[in-house]
């Protein structure tokens, strides 16, 4: 039986909580996703879409290198290992490419050429299985010890979007045009399709919380909402503002969830317990954020539209 609820919200003033502090990258490369390294002042890695490159930025120093990917590179996502080191979705090559965090080194592992996924996501399961998703229709898996790849067609078709691996070990993904919920079986490969109460809602992003709990990012309904696995409940709060989009969401180390709205080009803060929104800015009139990671007391995001790496330090 499918359990819903539709949480309150509220409004929140937060500046005195959260201070911003904003890196301009440079023009031409286009920054699309943002993941922080664990350890504190560790780098901050980027996918600099336009010039097909990762961007690494140095934040005590205040420092962005770069590093080529290859020939025709339009990389997507970004994610680190267990070992720190970078690994990208790279759609121009048709790769997963993995830089070696001291030497820099680029190491491709391509995609048959008759696969046009369109890739799109990854996430690392507690074996170091590379899981991703690709726009078109696919989702798939990367060995890194054998170099074996395995695609699976996506239900629905067309769509598969964020995918994310809880601290538990589970995987999902989220279709945005097919708008559901999906969980892997690691061992098969395949998955269970779960519905999400609001129909058409566009799934976008998705994360999980310490207890396992999917926070799933809806563009199309605003509503941040949370998918319970014990329990089959989901729990949507409407993002605030008129005709709010949510794109990507965030769950700091506090439980707290971070989102990016679009429609008035806000970060946004939830508190699940009280049902409280509080709204943050950067500079920049149009961010278009659309990912978000962070490390203890830091959210990180990546603006698409100003080409700046924002951090949101909290209290």
């Amino acid at each position: 039986m499918k359990l819903f609820a539709i949480a309150l919200l509220a409004w929140a003033p937060a500046w005195a909580q959260v201070t911003v502090h904003e890196y301009l990258v440079p023009e031409g490369h286009g920054v699309h996703d943002v993941w922080a390294d664990r350890m504190p002042d560790g780098p901050v890695w980027f996918s600099a879409e336009v010039s097909g490159r990762l961007g690494i930025l140095d934040p005590k120093r205040g420092k962005i290198d770069f590093v080529a990917l290859g020939p025709g590179s339009l990389p997507h996502g970004v994610i680190a290992a267990a070992d720190g080191a970078p690994w990208l979705t790279d759609r121009g090559q048709n790769a997963i490419a993995r830089v070696d965090p001291n030497t820099r080194a680029v190491k491709l592992w391509r995609l048959p050429a008759d696969a046009h996924v369109n890739l799109h996501s990854a996430a690392f399961d507690a074996n170091g299985i590379h899981w991703f998703t690709g726009q078109a229709g696919f989702y798939g898996r990367l060995d890194p010890r054998s170099g074996a790849f395995r695609l699976f067609p996506a239900p629905k078709g067309p769509g598969p979007f964020g995918i994310h691996a809880t601290a538990q070990g589970e995987v999902y993904y989220a279709s945005f045009t097919g708008s559901y919920l999906a969980h892997l079986d690691r061992a098969s490969g395949e998955v269970s399709v779960i519905e999400p109460p609001t129909p058409r809602q566009g799934a976008r992003r998705l994360w999980s919380d310490s207890h396992g709990n999917i926070w799933v990012a809806e563009w199309h309904s605003g509503n941040l909402s949370r998918y319970q696995p014990a329990s089959g409940k989901w729990t949507m709060w409407k993002a605030p503002g008129k005709e709010p989009h949510v794109y990507a969401v965030y769950v700091d180390e506090t439980d707290k969830v971070w989102a990016s709205e679009w429609s008035a080009q806000v970060i946004l803060r939830l508190d699940p317990n009280t049902g409280s929104f509080e709204a943050f800015h950067s500079s920049s009139r149009t961010a278009n954020v659309r990912q978000i990671h962070g490390r203890r007391g830091e959210v990180w995001t990546a603006e698409s539209a100003a080409d700046k790496i924002v951090v949101y330090h909290h209290h």
